[in-house]
């Protein structure tokens, strides 16, 4: 049994033994006792002895557990959104786990490490490798929520919590308004503690969420937060005027920092070799930086923002999705009958109002959730003109659609909103945005919360009506009016934009960050995975033409060639 070196904690009763990381909160009384007073080891062993595979649903908090009861069962679990993360190889009748992909590989001395090909395949599909698969052969990720029981040789992997929507009718707009800001104000101060207030800072990115926590840390530690902002001298990405705004409100510590070009070329190669996998997520780089930056004025942890969009409604794709829902509701016959065969007519695709009816139509026709992939970036260039026949005789390209299908069906009570913020939960949170700031805090040296992901805030956001979370087309209705007077109006009116790197424009224009990219694209390119002509029309042509949209496909592919460059040799890799 494996767990990091560096944080855990261990307990045996008898012959049995528990691993623990992370901040479990238990709640049962009776088990909270037992986790102030023996310590949480011996609360997740009374646990599990009282409810077995079931007992990680009483937890909250994030925690990753790893527990032998001594009676030959083995049990993993992590919490509902995976901030903590275990992964686990079977060897035979052995089950082998840590907190990360390559422990389970470095420390194997008997069997020749192999990467899986169908996990680089879901790495350009998704950006990342969402669980249960890793980058190993063999070696898997226990997705949020889930648990492995290990026992006579057989394991077994289920979900302990799935999300179960049950909308509150009979209170008021006022009692939920109030209930919300306590719930806000509870949650910073959970992941605030004990903690010297000065020793703690807060991301500020000038959106709803990030400036919702500074002000609630303010009002929490009763003295100015320490808050901290990335910028970039690019335009359209820049969005430090609302960061201001929002400090200058709340009167935070301001400290901000512009992420430059030459940052990118000094840091890119440390944290794709950071991460115990290819991660594709751009953002990274400027989460770090900002971490970076605190941890050198002496913050010791960070509080992050994250979720609230995915608990809330707020990413603009949701009232998309919402409009083409409606084309479903038209009566058959008109859409069968006389829209479609209309809108397929070559000749009137030239005019611009009937081709965009065409395209709307087109995306409505298809099912959720493969309709949220029509714009996936390896699909619309082609994966036959992206990949080598060779590298795609080895994998299943349809894996990926077919595992969020399974993970689509899974939360069937709620709205259609509330199914689409189900998803995100598992592949916007679990799978990309946590890693990206769990990883890059750490290799700054910070420790993070995520107050937004507090266990009472998501089951508020489980009974609050789905037209609260979006309104018509207006996105996160109630986070905006309950946080009206809290927050600056411009930042509740201000449109979404999101956290994006200009790299493509970068790397257009700074001759250090294009030489990076080129080498690692042309590294990659004798790997047998990209096509070489693929990637030669890639730099010469199509970044150029288009940098925002073909940068991000640089960047997906250096951000691979960095981490293979890094880890492909330790382990003995080609």
């Amino acid at each position: 049994m494996i767990l990091s070196a560096s944080t855990p904690t261990a307990s045996s009763q008898a012959n049995a033994s528990v691993l623990c990381h992370g901040n479990p909160r238990f709640a049962d009384a009776n088990l909270a006792r037992i986790a102030r007073t023996e310590g949480p080891e011996a609360a997740w062993l009374a646990a599990f002895k009282r409810d077995g595979v079931r007992c990680a649903a009483g937890v909250s908090g994030d925690f990753a557990v790893a527990l032998n009861d001594g009676q030959g069962r083995i049990y993993l679990a992590v919490d509902r959104f995976a901030i903590r993360t275990l992964c686990y190889r079977q060897d035979g009748h052995q089950l082998r786990f840590a907190q990360r992909a390559d422990e389970l590989i470095s420390q194997d001395a008997e069997r020749e490490a192999q990467i899986d090909p169908q996990a680089i395949f879901d790495y350009l599909y998704f950006h990342m490798i969402p669980s249960p698969r890793t980058i190993f052969r063999d070696v898997l990720r226990l997705p949020p929520a889930h648990y492995a029981l290990f026992e006579g040789g057989e394991l077994e992997v289920s979900p302990y919590w799935t999300a179960s929507f049950h909308e509150d009718h009979h209170s008021s707009f006022e009692s939920f308004r109030a209930t919300f800001r306590q719930l806000l104000k509870d949650s910073v101060a959970t992941q605030l503690g004990q903690l010297d207030p000065s020793k703690v800072g807060c991301f500020l990115s000038g959106g709803t969420d990030s400036s919702t926590v500074a002000g609630m840390l303010g009002a929490v530690s009763e003295q100015a937060a320490n808050s901290y902002s990335i910028g970039f001298d690019a335009a359209g990405y820049d969005e430090m005027a609302y960061a201001r705004i929002a400090a200058k409100h709340f009167k935070t510590r301001h400290h901000e920092y512009y992420v430059t070009p030459e940052d990118l070329v000094r840091s890119i190669a440390e944290v794709a070799a950071h991460y115990d996998q290819p991660f594709g997520n751009s953002s990274a780089l400027p989460a770090f930086y900002c971490a970076k930056v605190a941890r050198a004025d002496g913050r010791e942890k960070m509080l992050a923002g994250d979720g609230g969009d995915e608990l809330f409604g707020g990413n603009s794709r949701y009232a998309k999705q919402r409009v083409f829902g409606w084309y479903q509701h038209l009566p058959e016959p008109l859409r069968n009958g006389l829209m479609e065969p209309m809108l397929e007519r070559r000749a009137l695709s030239k005019v611009p109002l009937l081709r965009k009816a065409a395209s709307y139509v087109e995306q409505a026709k298809v099912p959720m959730p493969d309709r949220l992939q029509m714009y996936n970036l390896l699909l619309r260039l082609g994966t036959e003109q992206v990949l080598t026949a060779d590298f795609l005789a080895q994998v299943d390209s349809t894996a990926p659609a077919e595992q969020q299908r399974a993970v689509w069906s899974q939360a069937k009570d709620g709205k259609a909103i509330d199914q689409v913020l189900a998803f995100d939960w598992r592949y916007t949170l679990a799978e990309n945005d946590l890693p990206k700031v769990v990883g890059t805090t750490q290799l700054a040296g910070v420790a993070v919360g995520f107050p937004m992901l507090d266990e009472r805030l998501l089951e508020f956001s489980l009974r609050l009506p789905a037209d609260y979370k979006l309104k018509g087309l207006k996105l996160r209705w109630f986070f905006k009016e309950a946080l009206r007077g809290f927050l600056p109006d411009e930042i509740i009116s201000k449109k979404k934009q999101g956290f994006g790197l200009p790299f493509g424009v970068w790397a257009t224009q700074h001759s250090g960050l294009r030489s990076l990219a080129e080498d690692s694209l042309n590294s990659l390119a004798r790997r047998g995975i990209v096509r070489a002509d693929f990637i030669r029309s890639l730099l010469a042509e199509k970044l150029a033409e288009h940098p925002g949209y073909y940068g991000e496909m640089v960047w997906i592919l250096m951000m691979l060639e960095q981490w293979l460059q890094a880890k492909a040799p330790k382990y003995g890799l080609s």
